[in-house]
Protein backbone atom coordinates (compact mmCIF):
# COMPACT_ATOMS: atom_id res chain seq x y z
CA UNK A 1 0.00 0.00 0.00
CA UNK A 2 3.02 2.21 -0.50
CA UNK A 3 2.61 5.47 -2.36
CA UNK A 4 -1.17 5.77 -1.74
CA UNK A 5 -2.84 9.17 -1.99
CA UNK A 6 -5.64 9.76 0.54
CA UNK A 7 -8.85 11.20 -0.87
CA UNK A 8 -12.35 11.67 0.42
CA UNK A 9 -14.06 9.62 -2.27
CA UNK A 10 -13.32 7.28 -5.15
CA UNK A 11 -15.46 9.44 -7.42
CA UNK A 12 -12.71 11.69 -8.76
CA UNK A 13 -13.28 14.91 -10.64
CA UNK A 14 -12.27 15.23 -14.28
CA UNK A 15 -9.39 17.55 -13.44
CA UNK A 16 -7.94 15.17 -10.82
CA UNK A 17 -5.35 12.58 -11.81
CA UNK A 18 -7.07 9.23 -11.38
CA UNK A 19 -4.81 6.34 -10.45
CA UNK A 20 -7.14 3.33 -10.74
CA UNK A 21 -10.18 2.58 -12.88
CA UNK A 22 -12.20 -0.46 -11.86
CA UNK A 23 -13.74 -1.62 -15.13
CA UNK A 24 -16.90 -3.74 -15.16
CA UNK A 25 -18.26 -5.02 -18.49
CA UNK A 26 -22.02 -5.26 -18.26
CA UNK A 27 -24.93 -6.84 -20.11
CA UNK A 28 -28.14 -7.08 -18.07
CA UNK A 29 -26.49 -7.41 -14.66
CA UNK A 30 -29.20 -5.63 -12.62
CA UNK A 31 -29.17 -8.34 -9.93
CA UNK A 32 -25.51 -7.97 -9.01
CA UNK A 33 -24.19 -4.70 -10.44
CA UNK A 34 -24.93 -2.50 -7.42
CA UNK A 35 -23.07 -4.74 -4.98
CA UNK A 36 -20.08 -4.96 -7.36
CA UNK A 37 -19.85 -1.18 -7.75
CA UNK A 38 -20.23 -0.69 -4.00
CA UNK A 39 -17.49 -3.20 -3.18
CA UNK A 40 -15.08 -1.61 -5.64
CA UNK A 41 -15.76 1.92 -4.36
CA UNK A 42 -15.29 0.90 -0.76
CA UNK A 43 -12.06 -0.95 -1.58
CA UNK A 44 -10.60 2.13 -3.27
CA UNK A 45 -11.69 4.35 -0.36
CA UNK A 46 -10.17 1.98 2.18
CA UNK A 47 -6.86 2.02 0.31
CA UNK A 48 -6.90 5.79 -0.07
CA UNK A 49 -6.68 5.51 -3.85
CA UNK A 50 -7.91 8.15 -6.27
CA UNK A 51 -10.08 6.06 -8.52
CA UNK A 52 -13.30 5.51 -10.39
CA UNK A 53 -15.65 2.67 -11.19
CA UNK A 54 -16.47 2.49 -14.89
CA UNK A 55 -19.32 0.33 -16.18
CA UNK A 56 -18.95 -0.41 -19.90
CA UNK A 57 -22.50 -1.29 -20.87
CA UNK A 58 -23.13 -3.57 -23.82
CA UNK A 59 -26.77 -2.64 -24.44
CA UNK A 60 -28.51 -3.68 -21.21
CA UNK A 61 -32.30 -3.62 -21.23
CA UNK A 62 -32.87 -4.30 -17.51
CA UNK A 63 -31.99 -0.88 -16.13
CA UNK A 64 -28.37 -1.72 -15.33
CA UNK A 65 -27.23 1.73 -16.46
CA UNK A 66 -29.36 3.58 -13.88
CA UNK A 67 -28.35 1.15 -11.15
CA UNK A 68 -24.68 1.77 -11.89
CA UNK A 69 -25.05 5.56 -11.81
CA UNK A 70 -26.99 5.49 -8.52
CA UNK A 71 -24.30 3.26 -7.00
CA UNK A 72 -21.62 5.82 -7.88
CA UNK A 73 -20.18 4.47 -11.13
CA UNK A 74 -19.59 6.17 -14.46
CA UNK A 75 -21.35 4.48 -17.39
CA UNK A 76 -20.06 4.30 -20.95
CA UNK A 77 -21.95 2.77 -23.86
CA UNK A 78 -20.01 0.03 -25.68
CA UNK A 79 -21.06 0.06 -29.37
CA UNK A 80 -19.42 -3.31 -30.18
CA UNK A 81 -21.32 -6.29 -28.80
CA UNK A 82 -19.52 -8.98 -26.86
CA UNK A 83 -17.33 -9.38 -23.78
CA UNK A 84 -14.27 -8.11 -25.62
CA UNK A 85 -16.21 -5.26 -27.19
CA UNK A 86 -17.29 -4.03 -23.76
CA UNK A 87 -13.75 -4.23 -22.37
CA UNK A 88 -12.20 -2.54 -25.41
CA UNK A 89 -14.60 0.36 -24.96
CA UNK A 90 -13.85 0.51 -21.25
CA UNK A 91 -10.09 0.53 -21.82
CA UNK A 92 -10.54 3.36 -24.30
CA UNK A 93 -12.74 5.37 -21.91
CA UNK A 94 -10.85 4.71 -18.66
CA UNK A 95 -9.27 7.72 -16.96
CA UNK A 96 -7.06 5.83 -14.53
CA UNK A 97 -3.36 5.14 -14.96
CA UNK A 98 -4.13 1.55 -13.99
CA UNK A 99 -7.19 -0.53 -14.86
CA UNK A 100 -8.53 -3.45 -12.84
CA UNK A 101 -11.15 -5.40 -14.77
CA UNK A 102 -13.59 -7.83 -13.23
CA UNK A 103 -16.96 -9.39 -13.94
CA UNK A 104 -20.15 -7.68 -12.81
CA UNK A 105 -21.73 -10.91 -11.51
CA UNK A 106 -20.27 -10.68 -7.96
CA UNK A 107 -18.14 -13.80 -8.42
CA UNK A 108 -14.77 -12.05 -7.95
CA UNK A 109 -13.72 -10.32 -4.74
CA UNK A 110 -13.76 -6.66 -5.75
CA UNK A 111 -13.34 -5.69 -2.10
CA UNK A 112 -9.74 -6.94 -2.18
CA UNK A 113 -7.95 -4.85 -4.84
CA UNK A 114 -4.79 -4.19 -2.81
CA UNK A 115 -2.68 -7.05 -4.31
CA UNK A 116 -3.38 -5.84 -7.85
CA UNK A 117 -2.65 -2.18 -7.06
CA UNK A 118 0.53 -3.11 -5.18
CA UNK A 119 1.94 -5.07 -8.12
CA UNK A 120 0.93 -2.42 -10.65
CA UNK A 121 2.67 0.26 -8.61
CA UNK A 122 5.74 -1.98 -8.54
CA UNK A 123 5.94 -1.56 -12.32
CA UNK A 124 4.38 -4.77 -13.66
CA UNK A 125 2.47 -4.35 -16.92
CA UNK A 126 -0.14 -7.05 -16.33
CA UNK A 127 -1.29 -8.57 -13.02
CA UNK A 128 -3.28 -11.78 -13.38
CA UNK A 129 -5.55 -13.20 -10.71
CA UNK A 130 -5.18 -16.89 -9.85
CA UNK A 131 -8.33 -18.57 -8.54
CA UNK A 132 -6.62 -21.90 -7.96
CA UNK A 133 -4.17 -20.27 -5.53
CA UNK A 134 -6.71 -18.00 -3.85
CA UNK A 135 -9.60 -20.42 -3.47
CA UNK A 136 -12.63 -21.56 -5.45
CA UNK A 137 -15.81 -21.91 -3.40
CA UNK A 138 -18.03 -24.97 -3.92
CA UNK A 139 -20.29 -24.46 -6.93
CA UNK A 140 -18.35 -21.41 -8.18
CA UNK A 141 -16.79 -23.16 -11.19
CA UNK A 142 -18.28 -26.09 -13.14
CA UNK A 143 -16.18 -29.28 -12.85
CA UNK A 144 -15.59 -29.31 -16.62
CA UNK A 145 -14.04 -25.82 -16.41
CA UNK A 146 -12.12 -26.51 -13.21
CA UNK A 147 -10.57 -29.87 -14.05
CA UNK A 148 -10.37 -29.81 -17.87
CA UNK A 149 -10.97 -26.48 -19.62
CA UNK A 150 -8.88 -24.08 -17.53
CA UNK A 151 -5.98 -26.46 -16.81
CA UNK A 152 -5.68 -27.53 -20.45
CA UNK A 153 -5.88 -24.00 -21.87
CA UNK A 154 -3.47 -22.70 -19.23
CA UNK A 155 -1.02 -25.52 -20.01
CA UNK A 156 -1.20 -24.78 -23.74
CA UNK A 157 -0.69 -21.08 -23.09
CA UNK A 158 2.46 -21.77 -21.07
CA UNK A 159 3.82 -24.20 -23.65
CA UNK A 160 3.04 -22.09 -26.71
CA UNK A 161 4.10 -18.65 -25.50
CA UNK A 162 7.31 -19.23 -23.63
CA UNK A 163 8.86 -17.99 -20.43
CA UNK A 164 6.70 -14.86 -20.13
CA UNK A 165 3.77 -17.11 -19.19
CA UNK A 166 5.67 -19.97 -17.56
CA UNK A 167 4.46 -18.93 -14.11
CA UNK A 168 0.84 -18.16 -15.08
CA UNK A 169 -1.35 -20.90 -13.63
CA UNK A 170 -4.81 -19.44 -14.36
CA UNK A 171 -4.81 -18.26 -17.96
CA UNK A 172 -8.46 -17.19 -18.03
CA UNK A 173 -9.08 -15.57 -14.69
CA UNK A 174 -11.60 -12.77 -15.21
CA UNK A 175 -10.08 -10.32 -12.74
CA UNK A 176 -6.77 -8.77 -13.75
CA UNK A 177 -5.04 -5.40 -13.57
CA UNK A 178 -2.88 -3.66 -16.12
CA UNK A 179 -1.16 -0.44 -17.05
CA UNK A 180 -3.67 1.38 -19.24
CA UNK A 181 -1.23 2.97 -21.69
CA UNK A 182 0.81 -0.22 -22.13
CA UNK A 183 -2.28 -2.27 -22.93
CA UNK A 184 -3.58 0.36 -25.34
CA UNK A 185 -0.32 0.06 -27.26
CA UNK A 186 -1.11 -3.58 -28.07
CA UNK A 187 -4.01 -2.65 -30.36
CA UNK A 188 -6.31 -5.35 -28.97
CA UNK A 189 -9.29 -6.14 -31.21
CA UNK A 190 -11.08 -9.40 -30.30
CA UNK A 191 -14.78 -8.64 -29.57
CA UNK A 192 -15.79 -11.96 -27.97
CA UNK A 193 -14.74 -14.08 -25.01
CA UNK A 194 -11.37 -14.77 -26.67
CA UNK A 195 -10.40 -11.23 -25.66
CA UNK A 196 -9.25 -12.77 -22.37
CA UNK A 197 -6.71 -14.87 -24.29
CA UNK A 198 -5.74 -12.03 -26.63
CA UNK A 199 -4.83 -9.74 -23.74
CA UNK A 200 -2.48 -12.29 -22.16
CA UNK A 201 -1.00 -13.66 -25.39
CA UNK A 202 -0.21 -10.33 -26.99
CA UNK A 203 1.26 -9.01 -23.75
CA UNK A 204 3.52 -12.08 -23.63
CA UNK A 205 4.50 -11.81 -27.32
CA UNK A 206 5.59 -8.23 -26.70
CA UNK A 207 7.63 -9.17 -23.61
CA UNK A 208 5.41 -7.40 -21.09
CA UNK A 209 6.10 -7.95 -17.38
CA UNK A 210 3.37 -10.35 -16.17
CA UNK A 211 2.78 -11.52 -12.59
CA UNK A 212 0.06 -13.40 -10.72
CA UNK A 213 -1.67 -12.75 -7.40
CA UNK A 214 -4.10 -15.05 -5.55
CA UNK A 215 -7.80 -14.22 -5.83
CA UNK A 216 -11.00 -15.95 -4.82
CA UNK A 217 -14.03 -17.10 -6.80
CA UNK A 218 -17.54 -17.33 -5.39
CA UNK A 219 -20.77 -18.52 -7.03
CA UNK A 220 -22.17 -15.57 -8.95
CA UNK A 221 -25.29 -13.85 -7.66
CA UNK A 222 -27.41 -14.07 -10.79
CA UNK A 223 -30.55 -16.17 -11.21
CA UNK A 224 -29.99 -16.55 -14.96
CA UNK A 225 -27.34 -18.64 -16.76
CA UNK A 226 -23.94 -16.97 -17.40
CA UNK A 227 -23.03 -15.44 -20.77
CA UNK A 228 -20.14 -17.91 -21.12
CA UNK A 229 -20.87 -20.94 -23.33
CA UNK A 230 -18.56 -23.83 -22.44
CA UNK A 231 -17.87 -25.48 -25.80
CA UNK A 232 -18.30 -22.48 -28.10
CA UNK A 233 -16.15 -20.10 -26.06
CA UNK A 234 -13.67 -22.84 -25.13
CA UNK A 235 -13.08 -23.54 -28.81
CA UNK A 236 -12.65 -19.82 -29.54
CA UNK A 237 -9.97 -19.59 -26.84
CA UNK A 238 -8.21 -22.72 -28.15
CA UNK A 239 -8.34 -21.50 -31.75
CA UNK A 240 -6.86 -18.16 -30.74
CA UNK A 241 -3.97 -19.81 -28.87
CA UNK A 242 -3.11 -22.04 -31.84
CA UNK A 243 -3.33 -19.25 -34.42
CA UNK A 244 -1.10 -16.92 -32.42
CA UNK A 245 1.71 -19.46 -31.99
CA UNK A 246 2.81 -20.09 -35.61
CA UNK A 247 6.29 -21.22 -34.59
CA UNK A 248 5.04 -24.13 -32.54
CA UNK A 249 1.91 -24.94 -34.54
CA UNK A 250 3.25 -24.45 -38.08
CA UNK A 251 6.98 -23.76 -38.40
CA UNK A 252 8.40 -26.47 -36.12
CA UNK A 253 5.99 -29.22 -37.25
CA UNK A 254 6.65 -28.21 -40.87
CA UNK A 255 10.43 -28.25 -40.40
CA UNK A 256 10.37 -31.67 -38.74
CA UNK A 257 8.10 -33.09 -41.43
CA UNK A 258 10.26 -31.68 -44.23
CA UNK A 259 13.54 -32.97 -42.76
CA UNK A 260 12.13 -36.46 -42.15
CA UNK A 261 10.69 -36.50 -45.66
CA UNK A 262 13.98 -35.34 -47.14
CA UNK A 263 15.96 -38.01 -45.30
CA UNK A 264 13.53 -40.74 -46.30
CA UNK A 265 13.40 -39.61 -49.91
CA UNK A 266 17.19 -39.45 -50.17
CA UNK A 267 17.60 -42.98 -48.83
CA UNK A 268 14.80 -44.59 -50.84
CA UNK A 269 15.88 -42.91 -54.08
CA UNK A 270 19.05 -45.01 -53.92
CA UNK A 271 17.17 -48.25 -53.28
CA UNK A 272 14.86 -50.15 -50.90
CA UNK A 273 15.60 -50.15 -47.17
CA UNK A 274 15.08 -52.88 -44.60
CA UNK A 275 15.03 -52.08 -40.85
CA UNK A 276 14.41 -54.75 -38.19
CA UNK A 277 12.80 -57.02 -40.75
CA UNK A 278 10.50 -54.30 -42.09
CA UNK A 279 10.94 -53.33 -45.72
CA UNK A 280 10.56 -49.78 -47.05
CA UNK A 281 10.30 -49.19 -50.78
CA UNK A 282 8.32 -47.26 -53.40
CA UNK A 283 5.13 -47.00 -51.35
CA UNK A 284 7.10 -45.38 -48.53
CA UNK A 285 8.85 -43.11 -51.03
CA UNK A 286 5.47 -41.70 -52.09
CA UNK A 287 4.77 -40.61 -48.50
CA UNK A 288 8.23 -39.21 -47.85
CA UNK A 289 7.81 -37.02 -50.93
CA UNK A 290 4.39 -35.98 -49.65
CA UNK A 291 5.97 -35.10 -46.28
CA UNK A 292 8.40 -32.78 -48.05
CA UNK A 293 5.57 -30.97 -49.86
CA UNK A 294 3.36 -30.64 -46.78
CA UNK A 295 6.31 -29.63 -44.60
CA UNK A 296 7.25 -26.87 -47.06
CA UNK A 297 3.70 -25.52 -47.04
CA UNK A 298 3.52 -25.50 -43.24
CA UNK A 299 6.83 -23.63 -43.10
CA UNK A 300 5.58 -21.04 -45.58
CA UNK A 301 2.25 -20.56 -43.80
CA UNK A 302 4.11 -20.11 -40.52
CA UNK A 303 6.32 -17.46 -42.12
CA UNK A 304 3.23 -15.70 -43.49
CA UNK A 305 1.68 -15.69 -40.01
CA UNK A 306 4.83 -14.13 -38.52
CA UNK A 307 4.95 -11.46 -41.23
CA UNK A 308 1.27 -10.67 -40.68
CA UNK A 309 1.82 -10.44 -36.92
CA UNK A 310 4.76 -8.10 -37.53
CA UNK A 311 2.77 -5.82 -39.85
CA UNK A 312 -0.23 -5.69 -37.49
CA UNK A 313 1.93 -4.97 -34.45
CA UNK A 314 0.97 -8.27 -32.81
CA UNK A 315 4.53 -9.47 -32.27
CA UNK A 316 7.80 -7.71 -31.59
CA UNK A 317 10.07 -6.97 -34.56
CA UNK A 318 12.90 -9.31 -33.60
CA UNK A 319 10.51 -12.27 -33.67
CA UNK A 320 9.73 -11.83 -37.36
CA UNK A 321 12.67 -9.97 -38.95
CA UNK A 322 14.64 -13.16 -39.59
CA UNK A 323 11.72 -14.80 -41.37
CA UNK A 324 11.00 -11.67 -43.38
CA UNK A 325 14.56 -11.85 -44.72
CA UNK A 326 14.38 -15.58 -45.40
CA UNK A 327 11.13 -15.53 -47.37
CA UNK A 328 11.66 -12.36 -49.37
CA UNK A 329 11.03 -12.68 -53.10
CA UNK A 330 14.69 -12.64 -54.18
CA UNK A 331 15.73 -15.44 -51.79
CA UNK A 332 12.71 -17.61 -52.51
CA UNK A 333 13.04 -17.14 -56.27
CA UNK A 334 16.69 -18.20 -56.25
CA UNK A 335 16.01 -21.26 -54.11
CA UNK A 336 12.84 -22.15 -56.01
CA UNK A 337 14.50 -21.91 -59.43
CA UNK A 338 17.37 -24.12 -58.20
CA UNK A 339 14.91 -26.77 -56.99
CA UNK A 340 12.93 -26.63 -60.23
CA UNK A 341 16.15 -27.07 -62.25
CA UNK A 342 17.13 -30.09 -60.12
CA UNK A 343 13.68 -31.54 -60.66
CA UNK A 344 13.84 -30.92 -64.41
CA UNK A 345 17.27 -32.56 -64.59
CA UNK A 346 15.89 -35.65 -62.89
CA UNK A 347 12.87 -35.64 -65.20
CA UNK A 348 15.14 -35.42 -68.26
CA UNK A 349 17.19 -38.30 -66.89
CA UNK A 350 14.07 -40.44 -66.45
CA UNK A 351 12.84 -39.49 -69.93
CA UNK A 352 16.22 -40.36 -71.46
CA UNK A 353 16.21 -43.75 -69.74
CA UNK A 354 12.75 -44.40 -71.12
CA UNK A 355 13.92 -43.34 -74.60
CA UNK A 356 16.84 -45.74 -74.40
CA UNK A 357 14.27 -48.51 -74.01
CA UNK A 358 12.48 -47.35 -77.15
CA UNK A 359 9.66 -45.71 -75.17
CA UNK A 360 8.25 -49.12 -74.44
CA UNK A 361 7.64 -51.01 -71.20
CA UNK A 362 9.45 -49.63 -68.13
CA UNK A 363 10.71 -50.98 -64.85
CA UNK A 364 8.13 -49.08 -62.78
CA UNK A 365 10.07 -49.28 -59.53
CA UNK A 366 13.28 -47.90 -61.00
CA UNK A 367 11.43 -45.18 -62.93
CA UNK A 368 9.54 -43.98 -59.84
CA UNK A 369 12.76 -43.69 -57.84
CA UNK A 370 13.71 -40.87 -60.19
CA UNK A 371 10.31 -39.46 -61.16
CA UNK A 372 8.93 -39.06 -57.61
CA UNK A 373 11.86 -37.09 -56.16
CA UNK A 374 12.13 -35.04 -59.36
CA UNK A 375 8.46 -34.07 -59.40
CA UNK A 376 8.67 -33.31 -55.68
CA UNK A 377 11.60 -30.95 -56.28
CA UNK A 378 9.59 -29.15 -58.96
CA UNK A 379 6.54 -28.91 -56.67
CA UNK A 380 8.56 -27.61 -53.73
CA UNK A 381 10.42 -25.15 -55.97
CA UNK A 382 7.24 -23.69 -57.45
CA UNK A 383 5.70 -23.46 -53.95
CA UNK A 384 8.75 -21.58 -52.64
CA UNK A 385 8.78 -19.13 -55.59
CA UNK A 386 5.14 -18.17 -55.14
CA UNK A 387 5.56 -18.09 -51.35
CA UNK A 388 8.22 -15.44 -51.88
CA UNK A 389 5.83 -13.48 -54.07
CA UNK A 390 3.06 -13.67 -51.49
CA UNK A 391 5.36 -12.74 -48.60
CA UNK A 392 6.48 -9.69 -50.58
CA UNK A 393 2.85 -8.66 -50.99
CA UNK A 394 2.37 -9.04 -47.23
CA UNK A 395 5.45 -6.91 -46.59
CA UNK A 396 4.30 -3.99 -48.76
CA UNK A 397 3.35 -0.99 -46.65
CA UNK A 398 1.02 1.68 -47.94
CA UNK A 399 1.74 5.33 -47.22
CA UNK A 400 -1.40 7.23 -46.30
CA UNK A 401 -1.54 10.63 -47.95
CA UNK A 402 -4.22 13.22 -47.15
CA UNK A 403 -6.95 13.49 -49.74
CA UNK A 404 -7.94 17.02 -50.60
CA UNK A 405 -11.59 17.84 -50.03
CA UNK A 406 -13.72 19.18 -52.89
CA UNK A 407 -13.76 22.60 -51.20
CA UNK A 408 -9.96 22.78 -50.98
CA UNK A 409 -9.65 21.63 -54.62
CA UNK A 410 -12.04 24.38 -55.69
CA UNK A 411 -10.10 26.97 -53.72
CA UNK A 412 -6.85 25.80 -55.27
CA UNK A 413 -8.34 26.03 -58.77
CA UNK A 414 -9.67 29.51 -58.10
CA UNK A 415 -6.27 30.65 -56.89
Amino acid sequence: MTGSVPVASTVAKDDVDIEVTVLLPCLNEAETLEVCVTKARRALDALGVVGEVLVSDNGSTDGSQDIAVKAGARVSHAPIRGYGGALLNGISEARGKYIIMGDADDSYDLSNLEPFIRELRAGHDLVMGNRFRGGIAPGAMPPLHRYLGNPVLSFLGRRLFGKSLSHVGDFHCGIRGFNRDRIRQLGLCMPGMEFASELVVRAALNDYDIVEVPTTLQPDGRSRPPHLRTWRDGWRHLRFLLVFAPRKTLIWPGAIMFVLGLIGTSILTVGPLRVAGVGFDINTLVYTCLAMLVGTQLLMFGAFALIYGHNEGITSERQSDRWIRLVRLETCTALGVLLVLVGLAGSILAFSAWGARGFGAQDLGEALRVVLPSSTCIGVGVTVIFAGLFSSLLSLRRVNTPVASPASELASTSA
